[in-house]
């Protein structure tokens, strides 16, 4: 284990698959979030250079005024996802750790840090696709709804309460709430 490294409840680095994350808790809105969003978007673009169609900021954290896991959620749009070493490697050169999901082939995901908890997440979409379409529809949904803004901080707050640190608990009971915000995300857009 290096210095600095996460460890467990065990005691022990965790895994990739394994369910702890210490960022698996819910804090107060931020407002250094955009700019740390910001500072690592510029980062990113000049990584990727022209392969970036566009870079926003997704998720909780891009949501003045929602509380939300510390962690900045960026995504970036490419024209092609092929090849994928045209974003993947850049991006690991920032630190990132890339995650290619077995149910997600379509929608790579990196980390970074590459150990537990991490900093920023990046989600790779095809530009113009359903995926970019729907993160930026919950963002401007919930930037127009402040009383959706609080009953999704609400409910993310009990579940994480729930599972403190189960990172796979917290995804499975957050995910039904997160479709139906995105049917009327779609809905509203």
């Amino acid at each position: 284990m290096t210095e600095g490294q996460d460890v467990d409840r065990t005691g022990r680095a965790p895994g990739p698959d394994e369910s702890y994350d210490p960022a698996i808790r819910i804090v107060h809105y931020d407002p250094a979030w955009p700019e740390m969003f910001e500072r690592e978007a510029a980062a990113v673009r000049a990584a990727l250079g022209s392969v970036a169609v566009r870079v926003d900021h997704v998720g909780s954290t891009a949501v003045p005024g929602l509380d939300a896991k510390p962690i900045i959620d960026i995504q970036v749009s490419v024209a092609s996802m092929e090849p994928v070493n045209a974003y993947r490697r850049p991006l690991e050169g920032l630190g990132y750790l890339y995650v290619l999901h077995p149910d997600f082939p379509d929608f790579p995901f990196l980390g970074k840090p590459t150990a537990r908890p991490r900093t920023h997440h990046i989600h790779i979409c095809a530009a113009g696709g359903p995926h970019e379409r729907r993160h930026l529809a919950v963002r401007d949904f919930l930037r127009a709804h402040p009383e959706e803004v609080a009953a999704y901080a609400a409910f993310k707050r009990v579940i994480a309460e729930r599972h403190p640190g189960d990172r796979l608990a917290y995804m499975a009971r957050k995910d039904r709430y997160v479709v139906d915000l995105e049917r009327r995300a779609l809905d509203w857009q």
